[in-house]
């Protein structure tokens, strides 16, 4: 579990190793000036899935802003509203149920 209470799932590799990867495939790029095949190279080379590697280095490029998207603190931020949203609107489901409770209870009437 993370500090804020969330699982996430084992990781197959380790940050370090993303990060490495990742790097290698950017300096590639920016020295060669190819963009296709690279990734498929380093994936190889370090021994990592290619989709994998793919989808590291198109987040990366969405955080350093050279790619449109959503950026990983972004998607946190909104992961986190949401968990938030839901928690307010089971509250509020609750205090609409004993508002009611409590309504009918004052009310004097006999229940049916």
């Amino acid at each position: 579990m993370t500090i804020s209470g969330v699982r996430r799932r084992p990781q197959k590799y380790p940050d370090e190793l993303r990060e490495r990867a990742v790097r290698m495939v950017l300096e590639i790029r920016r020295e060669t000036g190819e963009r296709t095949g690279v990734v498929t190279r380093v994936a190889r080379e370090l021994g990592v899935g290619a989709e994998s590697l793919r989808g590291w280095v198109n987040q990366a490029e969405v955080d350093s802003g050279r790619r449109a998207g959503t950026s990983s603190v972004d998607a946190q931020r909104i992961a986190e509203l949401e968990r938030e949203v839901r928690e307010l609107r089971r509250a509020n489901d609750i205090l609409k149920a004993a508002s009611i409770f409590f309504a009918t209870e004052l009310d004097g009437r006999p229940r049916r």
